[in-house]
């Protein structure tokens, strides 16, 4: 699918996990010019640092520019612990957010890529939170994502755009996405070099990818492989 180019150029969130490279993706069909950050903050599925260059490389062309890497360790280690820094065990807590919640995460993530597309002059701020199939963050929510614009926009005195565009799909519609924007090859690449489970493990390839198995974010991946392949009519 070729969409008609913006003259806009973005940055876009990118972990390395399968909703980013998918975000990737989406921000190269569509602009002339896409920049990429990621973030370190002492995650303990660190490992998708390293997957992020592999799936740039297999994306790379004349529209993909630079990588910008932000350290937060120190940081986001400084205002506690979670199960996404720490092995703490995955569970909900008493307010029904399950402990992998990192407090302000997404809300720092977008305010250090504001001030990067900022200095780099890029409108387009992407990033692949989702509403419809997630696990409970109130930060992915699109009333936050639309109150973060405000706040920015206001802050930076930019106009910049904050887009989401997994934000009203499911798991299974985001694997069709995918293959809707590169075909089976996008696929196979997203499949291959993202990673997408919480406790790090690239030891173990099922169907659907990479990872434990059984913590929520595999869980999460897995099922929605699944629900698209039974109602895919080329499954890979």
């Amino acid at each position: 699918m070729t969409d008609p180019i913006s003259q806009d150029s973005a940055l876009v969130l990118f972990s390395g996990g399968q909703d980013s490279a998918t975000c990737l993706a989406w921000a190269l069909n569509r602009y002339p010019h896409v920049e990429t950050v990621g973030f370190a903050y002492g995650q303990r599925h660190a490992i998708e640092l390293t997957c992020r260059e592999p799936l740039r490389a297999a994306m790379a062309g004349a529209r993909l520019g630079p990588d910008h890497v932000v350290d937060l360790t120190a940081t986001l280690r400084g205002l506690g612990q979670t199960a996404l820094t720490s092995e703490t065990e995955i569970t909900m807590n008493e307010e029904g957010l399950p402990t992998t919640f990192v407090p302000g995460r997404n809300l720092l993530f977008l305010t250090c890529a504001a001030a990067i597309a900022y200095r780099r002059g890029l409108r387009r701020i992407v990033a692949g939170v989702c509403e419809t199939d997630y696990s409970g963050y109130p930060d992915c929510r699109d009333d936050t994502i639309k109150a973060m614009q405000l706040a920015l926009n206001l802050g930076l005195q930019r106009r910049f755009v904050l887009e989401t565009p997994l934000m009203w799909r499911d798991k299974a519609a985001t694997w069709e996405l995918a293959r809707t924007i590169g075909g089976d090859d996008l696929v196979d690449v997203i499949l291959e070099h993202s990673h997408s489970c919480y406790l790090g493990d690239r030891s173990r390839r099922h169907d659907w990818g990479y990872g434990c198995g059984t913590c929520p974010a595999c869980d999460l991946r897995a099922s929605g492989w699944h629900r698209w392949q039974a109602r895919s009519d080329q499954p890979v």
